[in-house]
């Protein structure tokens, strides 16, 4: 299970001496540089599994990233005793140098994008037995460059598109968030020509051709371009790329047990096996963190918590047979969860107040009582069900809100509910009514799944004092939010200080 990981060789002296210089320009003898490397195919193998290894880094998905894709929506929210860290959820941005907050996020960002931009210049050069897999290798540093633009520009919106090389004494321009997306909208629409269908072995667990699409749907979807995101979607669901199904046990989108199955489209391969940090050493950790930032009071650190109308949410209708939603069984911790489904989870152990929630997804208590720094299950970046909604959604946009029904249907079944139109007649084939019951369905499908802000974001939710002000009613942090300006991160300001050529945002 989880080749991938062993396949990963995050060789620290190449990108240490590549991306490093000091004051007397020496070599560093045991040490390989640029001019050393790149020359057979296992280097171009290993060039591009280096890249999947910045997926442990703390900056991205190993840890910090969850705070402000999660907390910072109107799901979550930190009651962090560390204060600072606890107001970058609360839109209190003081220190724009803050390290957890910020800083990290973008040094391992720009981190990433130079490993697949070492890829992408050099690869080509190298001699390949079947010019097949260089294509292949390539298209992955594609993809991933485009993958982490894409979470950039959804945090922070105008940054430097860097796309060689770099040095440390250079000054990248920045470029507005339009161009930000024509880039990775390049970048995947070449990744797609070259990546396979999809891959097997230990190769599982890879970007295919059904992963750009999907990716491409989401880049469409921020921008609003219906007609574009339909196309891509097109491809997963009803086209050559209609390889999906959703998993019969909701659970198995979230634990250990069934990894890599039907309803997965592209997901984050972790594993235990390596009990180091995060790092750049041969024992440096392969594994989530989130569990134990996230986790309930005396099981986990408890940094991050779910806003407890997401449970009110989830027991607003019933299903067929009368009983709760069972997707709330597995998307939250909260003090009614025994008496609800009899789940004792990690036992008596709690330590809650009867209107706080915790996220649960991702969560070991299957099978052990605590949580710690190496949780070995695999993060659903995106599955088939957020795809169903997100082609209901693009299909409501274009007019065509009857045909849209279908959709989410199909997600709504899986746990046993009435169809949309029998649960909500109200509706009809009104768009707005859709939209917002739409919006609905994916709190109770997707909850705790890195989404919600940017649906958001491409909701307009955030442009409005009159819309901010509803968010606000279901999560307080929301009244510190200042319209036209924390829509987005500040951007560091130790990079704006190092780069003139990088301005922070004016509203900052």
């Amino acid at each position: 299970m989880k080749k991938i990981i062993a396949l990963i060789v995050v060789f620290t002296g190449l990108f240490f001496t590549a991306s490093c210089e000091n004051d007397l320009d020496q070599d560093n003898p045991n040490k390989l540089t640029t001019e050393q490397y790149w020359k057979s195919e296992n280097d171009a193998h290993a060039g591009v599994n280096s890249i999947y290894a910045m997926f442990y880094k703390d900056g991205l998905w190993a840890r910090w990233i969850y705070f402000r894709l999660d907390l910072t929506s109107d799901e979550g929210y930190s009651n962090s005793p560390w204060v600072e860290l606890a107001d970058w959820t609360r839109f209190n941005y003081i220190n724009y140098n803050f390290w957890e907050g910020n800083v990290v996020t973008w040094r391992d960002t720009y981190k990433a994008i130079f490993r697949c931009n070492q890829v992408i210049a050099y690869v080509p050069e190298i001699p390949f037995q079947n010019e097949d897999d260089k294509k292949k290798v390539i298209a992955q540093a594609k993809f991933l460059r485009a993958l982490h633009y894409y979470y950039a520009a959804i945090l922070w919106e105008n940054i430097p598109v860097v796309l060689a090389p770099s040095k440390p004494t250079d000054t990248p321009a920045q470029q507005n968030v339009t161009e930000v997306y024509a880039q990775i909208e390049k970048d995947l629409n070449e990744a797609f020509a070259d990546l396979p269908a999809s891959w097997t072995g230990d190769n599982l667990g890879r970007p295919d051709k059904g992963a750009a699409k999907a990716f491409l749907a989401k880049l469409y979807m921020q921008q609003r371009k219906w007609t574009e995101a339909k196309g891509a979607l097109d491809y997963l669901v009803t086209g050559s790329g209609a390889k999906y199904s959703l998993t019969a046990n909701y659970r198995d989108n979230f634990t250990d047990a069934n990894e890599n199955n039907s309803e997965s489209v592209f997901e984050i391969q972790f594993g235990d096996q390596r009990k180091g940090d995060t790092g750049e050493g041969q024992s440096a950790a392969v594994s989530s963190n989130r569990a134990q930032f996230f986790a309930p009071r005396s099981i986990g650190w408890s940094d991050g918590q779910a806003r407890y109308w997401l449970v009110d949410a989830f027991k607003q209708e019933k299903n067929k047979a009368g009983n709760v939603d069972t997707r709330l069984r597995y998307t939250l911790f909260y003090p009614g969860l025994e008496a609800d489904f009899g789940d004792k989870t990690y036992g008596k152990n709690w330590e809650w107040n009867n209107d706080e929630a915790w996220f649960r997804k991702g969560s070991r208590d299957y099978y052990r009582n605590n949580e710690d720094y190496y949780s070995q299950v695999n993060y659903r970046l995106v599955r088939y069900a957020d795809i169903l909604l997100r082609y209901a959604e693009v299909l409501n946009e274009l007019g065509n809100t009857a045909d849209a029904y279908q959709y989410v249907d199909l997600v709504r079944a899986r746990v046993n509910l009435n169809t949309l139109a029998v649960a909500h007649p109200e509706i009809g084939n009104d768009h707005d009514k859709f939209l917002e019951r739409l919006k609905m369905e994916r709190v109770l499908e997707l909850a705790g799944e890195s989404l919600r802000w940017e649906d958001l974001k491409r909701w307009g939710d955030l442009d409005s004092q009159a819309s901010v002000d509803k968010i606000a009613l279901r999560d307080p942090d929301f009244k510190n939010f200042v319209v036209g300006k924390n829509h987005r991160l500040p951007i560091p300001q130790s990079e704006v200080k190092n780069n003139p050529f990088l301005e922070q945002h004016p509203e900052y």
